[in-house]
């Protein structure tokens, strides 16, 4: 066929269309890609729903309850829990004033509603949270000590209002079994890794225990989670205060469409993770302060034996408008992360502290094992942070070497529209396995300032770059 004269002319215009309208089709996509993650965030809230509580009120002093910070009101909101359940559910209230007590149980169709000036001291005396209820510990169940606000097993729970929840735990107790001399150890003493705690736990997971023999409580050292919620749906934590708490202090686990909202954590104590969604799904985290002694938010899935035996990934989990700072980490999954996280959102969030050690962390190894995926993290100010902007470690070790025979993978993990002041010792570090790479973790419109090393980066795929800098030099991938 002769090409010459007006067929190749015409030839090379359609040629010249197609090229144009295939771009602009793979940009689109592109645009759209980026646009969708956010709108699937926003289905996800949509999807937990507000929940309603019939219009009962019971009030705990008409309970026998005492504001005088030191009679133990446990019976008295027992009760007043009871009767409200009795009646089909609604409000139990608790009104200005200190109330001590010991582990708060919750039923389901109540709201725990603490009215302004409300403070609920819990009981320092660990037989108050006996007897063992089951619980866990560091990704493991177990039966141990009762959390400090536990729900076993409800629907339609909410504590709200605007009081402070004082956990009360300090150097003095509690936080001395992590076994650290700062939070008051003293060497020789029982401590939380000693062979009758955490090893035997350990076992009891790798050879499948029934969590109904798993016994601790006294005569063991495993302090009490703050707030559980376990294996409920439709939670709502809203307004109210934590503050020195034993161990971790927000911990759903099992859990189907909770809303933490309007929540402050001040707590500095060992293992002080403000909120720790675990094995749980549909999670709006939203205008929170955390100020805490371990992550601000750290989103978990099991450890070892025990999370691939449940296989109940965490998913579907939006954290947005909340303001982090001390802590080991703002955003962080793991390291209990057996089961697999994936679809994490996060947005429109400040953290800024010179005791927060990373913005955004991921951290497991060979005996976690587990996945890490679809991680989208957009419209972030950093004022400063010690360590990282992004670290994620697939070699992370505690209690020792952390090496076994389940390879972890991390990939689809998305900066964008990210301000940093103060950057610490580095932009970005990033440590994948030679047989597992790090993959696709992009960076656009991220400015970063006043990093000592702009990246440090092993056994990954390159980063990609859009629209960004590092200490001023330009980053981009062609």
């Amino acid at each position: 066929m002769n090409m010459n004269g007006p067929y190749l002319v015409f030839s090379l215009i359609c040629m010249s269309l197609f090229t144009v309208t295939f771009s602009a089709c793979k940009s689109n996509e592109k645009v759209t890609k980026e646009t969708s993650a956010f709108d699937e965030a926003d289905k996800i809230i949509a999807s937990i729903k507000t929940l309603e509580f019939p219009n009962n009120t019971f009030n705990i002093v008409d309970f026998g309850a005492i504001s005088d910070g030191e009679t133990n009101n446990s019976d008295a909101i027992k009760k007043a829990i009871e009767a409200c359940s009795e009646a089909g559910g609604g409000k139990v209230i608790i009104p200005s004033g200190k109330f001590l007590t010991g582990p708060i149980h919750l039923k389901s169709n109540i709201n725990l509603h603490l009215e302004e000036g409300a403070e609920v001291l819990f009981s320092t005396n660990a037989k108050d949270y006996l007897p063992v209820v089951h619980t866990s510990y560091e990704g493991q169940e177990l039966m141990n000590y009762s959390p400090l606000i536990y729900a076993y097993k409800q629907k339609n729970i909410a504590v709200t209002g605007n009081g402070v929840f004082n956990g009360q735990a300090s150097n003095a107790n509690w936080w001395p079994w992590c076994s650290k001399e700062e939070y008051g150890y003293v060497k020789g003493t029982p401590q939380q890794k000693d062979e009758h705690n955490l090893p035997r736990l350990w076992a009891m997971s790798e050879n499948n225990t029934p969590v109904s023999e798993r016994v601790f409580g006294e005569g063991y050292q495993l302090r009490p989670l703050f707030i559980q919620p376990f294996e409920c749906d439709n939670v709502l934590i809203q307004g109210v205060t934590f503050t020195n708490a034993p161990f971790w202090v927000i911990h759903p686990i099992k859990c189907n469409y909770v809303r933490v909202e309007g929540v402050t954590v001040r707590s500095h104590g060992p293992n002080n993770d403000g909120c720790d969604p675990e094995y749980s799904k549909n999670v709006h985290i939203n205008k929170c302060v955390f100020d805490t002694g371990d992550d601000c938010i750290a989103i978990k899935s099991g450890r070892n034996n025990d999370g691939r035996v449940v296989n109940i990934p965490s998913e579907n989990i939006v954290v947005e408008n909340c303001d982090m700072k001390d802590g080991h980490g703002g955003v962080v999954m793991g390291s209990e992360i057996s089961a697999g996280v994936r679809n994490v959102y996060v947005r429109n969030c400040k953290m800024n502290s010179p005791e927060l050690d990373r913005a955004i962390r991921i951290k497991t190894n060979t005996l976690r094992g587990g996945f890490v995926e679809n991680v989208y993290v957009k419209n972030i100010q950093v004022g400063q942070v010690k360590e990282a902007v992004l670290r994620i470690n697939m070699y992370y070790a505690i209690y020792g070497p952390q090496e076994g025979n389940f390879m972890p993978s991390v990939k689809n993990i998305h900066l964008q529209d990210i301000q940093v002041e103060n950057g610490g010792k580095y932009g970005i570090l990033i440590k994948g396995r030679p047989e597992s790479f790090v993959k696709n973790v992009t960076f656009t419109n991220v400015h970063i300032k006043n990093t000592e090393t702009p990246m440090s980066v092993e056994n990954s795929e390159p980063v990609i770059f859009k629209n960004t800098t590092i200490n001023g030099k330009q980053y981009e991938t062609k």
